[in-house]
């Protein structure tokens, strides 16, 4: 499993290690490709990917790479990599799957304690909150393209499949 980080972020780590835990007790070998800089060498990254026989790539992710969302699927889809990322701009761009925190919910959530702040409440006094509500996105078309067969179950458990 190779996953995609923008190394000159500083959250490009954690978000490595968040994987790297589940996947040594998963067994499934984990590589990071890490690209940097304003016109990053993804082409590069999914050779190395390649290279090394990657089955699938998770993307984390960054204002560089969620601006090079289209590249990354488009690349990704015609190297046969089946990718998995972190919201649905991702799916909608090409990409095959996302799982994630859905966003209107946290934006609203966010809007209560801006609401409570401007009421008068301290930041420090209110709750860190986890997110609590979750989307799963699939595309059925780049499955297809993939040859990949997503069983009917998990359509029926996605919150969107897009055809």
């Amino acid at each position: 499993m190779g996953i995609l980080v923008d190394a000159g972020e500083p959250v490009a780590a954690s978000g490595y290690l968040d994987y790297e835990a589940s996947a040594r007790a998963l067994q499934i070998e984990l590589r990071s490709l890490e690209v940097r800089g304003s016109d990053p060498d993804l082409d590069a990254a999914i050779k190395a990917a390649l290279e090394w026989r990657a089955e699938a790539l998770i993307i984390v992710t960054s204002a560089l790479l969620f601006t090079h969302r289209k590249a990354i699927a488009d690349l990704a889809l015609k190297s046969r990599l089946p990718t998995a990322y972190h919201g649905s701009d991702w799916v909608v761009a090409g990409g095959l799957m996302s799982y994630s925190a859905d966003d209107l919910a946290v934006f609203r959530r966010a809007a209560y304690y801006i609401h409570r702040i401007l009421k008068g409440a301290k930041p420090h006094d209110l709750p860190v909150e986890q997110p609590t509500k979750f989307r799963l996105v699939i595309d059925r078309k780049t499955a297809r393209a993939l040859g990949l067969f997503i069983p009917s179950a998990l359509l029926a458990f996605a919150d969107e499949v897009i055809e």
